[in-house]
């Protein structure tokens, strides 16, 4: 009788652990399933790489070719040869100055003389339209 009490006492110590290795086995499948979560953030940080090359951007060569602005696009950014970064950067600085942009729709520019002879005559164009206009006056 004795054995067989320590063999039931055994066999019943065998099962509680067994359980114990199936509670474990969820568990491991949780650490797996985060393991592709960690797998993924190598893959997120991989494109940060090509910034280096992004960060030595060359300007076009076409932008910063000095052009010499019209005699009625003189009056407002001045006679002397420039890019036309800087020409547009002029203008704005003009516009800002004689508060010409519109009120309620930003993008609209009220023109005053001087920027209607540039404009070709109109009194309101957009910010868009502008660089289109602007660009007839550049030689």
């Amino acid at each position: 009788m004795a054995t067989a009490k320590k063999a039931a006492k055994k066999t019943a110590a065998k099962k509680p652990a067994a359980k114990k290795t199936a509670a474990k086995k969820p568990a491991a499948k949780k650490s797996a399933a985060k393991k592709p979560a960690a797998a993924k953030k190598p893959a997120a940080k991989k494109p940060a790489a090509p910034k280096k090359a992004a960060a030595k951007r060359k300007p076009n060569a076409a932008f910063m070719k000095a052009m010499q602005p019209s005699s009625v696009l003189a009056a407002v950014v001045g006679a002397m040869p420039m890019p036309r970064t800087e020409v547009t950067k002029k203008i704005w600085d003009y516009i800002k100055k004689n508060k010409l942009q519109d009120a309620v729709n930003r993008r609209l520019i009220n023109a005053d003389e001087k920027l209607r002879a540039v404009f070709g005559g109109k009194s309101k164009v957009s910010m868009f339209e502008m660089t289109k206009l602007v660009s007839n006056h550049l030689k």
